[in-house]
C-alpha cells in the first residue's frame, strides 16, 4: 500500500504532518513465517557490537558509582561488603533482561498473526522511522512512548524489528516478572523488571541508576519507558514522572556523553481493548491481577474487530539543546562522577519542563478517529440523535477541531455519512440503533434478573467507555479554553484588545486563574492566534468549564475572579452532579462567521441542536 496522507497537503489549516502506510498489508500476502526468520541487519550505535548480558552485569557490579554505594550501606548496617555485594548481584539477577533473538523471532511470528486477527491496519510513519534510523546511529536514544494499552510495548518490538532497528530494553513492572513462561518470554524479549516504589532502598535505586545508565553510555540498545509510569485509564495524558527521565539524563550532565536523543512515539488506538476493562476499574472494580492464566483466558478478543492503529514516531529531541542556557553543567565537577548526588532545584525545574514537553509532543501527535467525535456528540445526547442530525454535527465539529490543529484521520474518498457509519458498526456494543436513531446503551431495559445497582453499574460502563475516546480530544480545546476565561474575564471586548500574544495570553490567563506554571510551557499557545480572535467569548467559556476538571496532565489550583465565578456557576449548575467530571462542553451557537479578507474559505456555523450536558437514564 502506497504512503497514505491523512490531509490533503494543500489544506490551509494544517501543518504538514508525516504520511503513514499499512505495514500490515504485506504481512497479509506473505509467509510470517518466512519474515521472523530473515535477516536481521539493526543500525547500531557508531558501530558499535552490544556486549553480553553477563558482561554487562560485571560492568555494572564493578562500576565506582555501585562500589561507593556498597561501601556506604556496609558501613549504615553493619554488614561485609561481600554481603552487600552479594545483595546487589540478586537484585540485578531480578531486575536484568536477557535479550536473546531468538526469542525475537517467536514474538515476530506470534505477533503477526495476532495483529493481524485484532487490527484492520497498523500505520506507521517512514519518515519518522527514517528520523530515528539516523537518531540511532548518532547519539544514544531513549524511547518515550505513550501509554494507553499493553499493546504499546508489544507494538513498539515489533516495529524495530520490522524496520532493521535496534530492539530496545524495556522498563516494565514487576507484575510481569510474576507470569509464568510469559515473564521469562519478556525478558528475553528486551525487559527488565523494575519495582513500582523503591521507597528508601539507597542499594536498589544505585543497581537500576546504574544498570540504566551503562547501558545508555555503551550504547548497547535503546532504552524504552513510558513518561506517565502506567497506562491511563482515561486516555487522558497523566502527569509525567522524572525519576527515570532524570537518570538517562544525568551522563549528559555530567559530560559522559555528548548528547541523548529523546524520541516521543504516539501510539492511538480506534478501539482499545482494555476499554471495558478501564470502565469498571474507574467505577472501584480491583484490576485483575496479570497472570499467564488470565492472558489465556482473554484470547477471545482475537474474535474481535478493534479497527486501524496510528503508531507516529516524533522528531528526536536533543537534550543537549533542550538543556542549553538551563543547566551549569560545570556544577557537576565538584564532586566525583561516581559520588550519588541529588538534582538541585534548576535540575529538577528543567526535567518538569522537559517532561511536559515531550508529553505535549505525544498530544499532538495523537491520530484521533471519528469516533472521538461522534462520542462526544452521543455523551452530550442521552436521549440520542437521528442519523441526519448525528452526520451535520459530526461535520461541523471535525471542522472545528481542524481548525484548532487537530491530527484526524478522516477518509477523503467516503462521505460523512459513510465514516460515521463505518465507526458505529466498530463501536456496536456501546450503542443502540434503530430506525435511523442513534443512542447509547444506556436507557436499554433491564433483564429480569438484573438488580437496580448491576442496570446502573452496566449504563456507568457504557457512559465512561465513550468518555474514554471523547477525552482524546480534550488537549486540542483546552488551550483555547484558557484563552477564553481571559477574554471573558476582560472588561474590555475590543478586537485590539483580544489579539493578545504569545506572551501576553499566559500572563492574562494567570492573572485570573492561578494555574501552574506547566500550563504555558512547551509553546502552549502557539498556532492558535487567528483563530482565537474569530471566538466570541461565550463560544469558547462553555469548553473551559469542563476542560479545566478533566485535563489530568496539568496540575492547577482555581482562584477565579468574581464575575468568573459568577459564569462558571451560571453554566456548572445545568450539569448533573453525578457525572460532571466526565462532560464535554458544547460550543454555543455564537460562533460568527470569519471575515472573507483574514480567511477565504467558509466556516459552517454550530448546528441549532447542538447542546450541553448529559445525564444518566434512572
Amino acid at each position: 500500500m502506497a504512503s497514505r496522507a491523512l490531509y490533503s497537503s494543500s489544506h490551509w489549516m494544517l501543518k504538514k504532518r508525516d504520511d503513514f502506510k499499512d505495514t500490515l498489508e504485506e504481512r497479509r500476502s506473505s509467509s510470517d513465517l518466512r519474515y521472523a526468520l530473515r535477516c536481521y541487519t539493526p543500525t547500531l550505535y557508531k558501530g558499535l557490537v552490544p556486549c553480553k548480558a553477563s558482561i554487562l552485569k560485571t560492568i555494572v557490579l564493578q562500576s565506582d558509582h555501585l562500589q561507593y554505594v556498597i561501601k556506604q550501606v556496609s558501613s549504615e548496617a553493619g554488614d561485609s561488603i561481600e554481603s552487600v555485594t552479594e545483595e546487589a548481584s540478586l537484585i540485578l539477577d531480578e531486575m536484568a533482561h536477557r535479550l536473546q533473538l531468538s526469542t525475537i523471532r517467536f514474538f515476530a511470528f506470534t505477533l503477526s498473526k495476532v495483529f493481524k486477527r485484532l487490527f484492520r491496519s497498523v500505520c506507521v510513519n517512514e519518515e519518522g522511522i527514517q528520523r530515528l534510523q539516523q537518531a540511532v546511529h548518532d547519539h544514544p536514544v531513549i524511547l518515550l512512548p505513550s501509554h494507553r494499552s499493553y499493546m504499546d510495548f508489544l507494538m513498539m518490538s515489533y516495529l524495530l524489528y520490522m524496520y532493521d532497528l535496534p530492539l530496545p530494553v524495556i522498563a516494565a513492572g514487576m507484575d510481569f516478572m510474576s507470569m509464568k513462561f510469559i515473564g521469562e518470554m519478556l525478558r528475553m524479549s528486551g525487559a527488565f523488571f523494575i519495582r513500582r516504589s523503591f521507597g528508601g532502598d539507597k542499594l536498589y535505586w544505585a543497581v537500576f541508576s546504574e544498570y540504566v545508565k551503562t547501558m545508555l553510555r555503551n550504547g548497547y540498545a535503546p532504552i524504552e519507558f513510558f513518561l506517565e509510569g502506567t497506562r491511563s485509564r482515561t486516555c487522558k495524558s497523566l502527569a509525567p514522572k522524572t525519576g527515570l527521565l532524570n537518570i538517562v539524563m544525568e551522563p549528559f550532565f555530567k559530560g559522559e556523553l555528548f548528547d541523548i536523543n529523546l524520541v516521543p512515539v504516539s501510539i492511538s488506538y480506534e478501539r482499545i481493548l482494555e476499554e471495558s476493562l478501564y470502565a469498571r476499574e474507574l467505577l472501584g472494580v480491583p484490576k485483575p491481577k496479570e497472570s499467564t492464566s488470565g492472558l489465556l483466558k482473554a484470547r477471545r478478543v482475537l474474535s474481535e474487530d478493534y479497527g486501524s492503529m496510528h503508531v507516529y514516531f516524533g522528531h528526536p529531541v536533543s537534550v543537549r539543546s533542550l538543556a542549553e542556557g538551563k543547566i551549569i553543567r560545570s556544577q557537576y565537577n565538584l564532586l566525583s562522577r561516581h559520588i550519588p548526588q541529588k538534582p538541585s532545584t534548576d535540575t529538577q525545574t528543567f526535567l518538569n519542563d522537559a517532561a511536559f514537553r515531550l508529553v505535549r509532543i505525544q498530544e499532538e501527535n495523537m491520530v484521533l478517529k471519528p469516533w472521538v467525535l461522534i462520542a462526544t456528540l452521543l455523551l452530550q445526547n442521552p436521549d440520542g440523535l437521528d442519523r441526519c442530525s448525528l452526520t451535520e454535527q459530526t461535520d461541523w465539529l471535525r471542522y472545528l477541531a481542524l481548525s484548532l490543529g487537530a491530527f484526524l484521520d478522516w477518509p477523503d474518498q467516503e462521505s460523512c455519512s459513510e465514516v460515521i457509519s463505518c465507526s458505529l458498526d466498530l463501536h456496536r456494543h456501546l450503542l443502540s440503533v434503530s430506525g435511523g436513531h442513534v443512542q447509547l446503551n444506556v436507557t436499554e431495559t433491564p433483564k429480569v434478573d438484573t438488580t437496580p445497582e448491576e442496570a446502573v453499574f452496566h449504563r456507568a460502563v457504557v457512559v465512561l467507555s465513550c468518555a474514554t475516546y471523547r477525552n482524546q480530544i480534550l488537549h486540542v480545546f483546552l488551550r483555547p479554553a484558557l484563552l477564553a476565561v481571559a477574554m471573558q474575564s476582560s472588561n474590555s471586548c475590543r478586537k485590539g484588545h483580544l489579539k493578545l500574544h504569545q506572551v501576553g495570553w499566559g500572563a492574562s490567563v494567570h492573572s485570573h486563574f492561578q494555574i501552574s506554571p506547566e500550563m504555558f510551557k512547551s509553546g502552549l499557545w502557539l498556532g492558535h492566534s487567528r483563530t482565537f480572535t474569530e471566538l466570541s467569548c461565550s463560544h469558547s467559556f462553555v469548553i473551559l468549564t469542563v476542560c479545566l476538571g478533566s485535563l489530568s496532565c496539568w496540575k492547577m489550583n482555581l482562584c477565579p475572579s468574581l464575575r468568573s465565578r459568577a459564569l462558571w456557576s451560571r453554566f456548572s449548575s445545568k450539569m448533573s452532579l453525578y457525572i460532571a467530571a466526565f462532560i464535554f462542553p458544547s460550543i454555543l451557537t455564537s460562533l460568527p462567521v470569519p471575515a472573507a479578507e483574514k480567511h477565504p474559505h467558509s466556516m459552517m456555523l454550530p448546528p441549532p441542536c447542538f447542546t450541553v450536558g448529559i445525564v444518566l437514564a434512572r
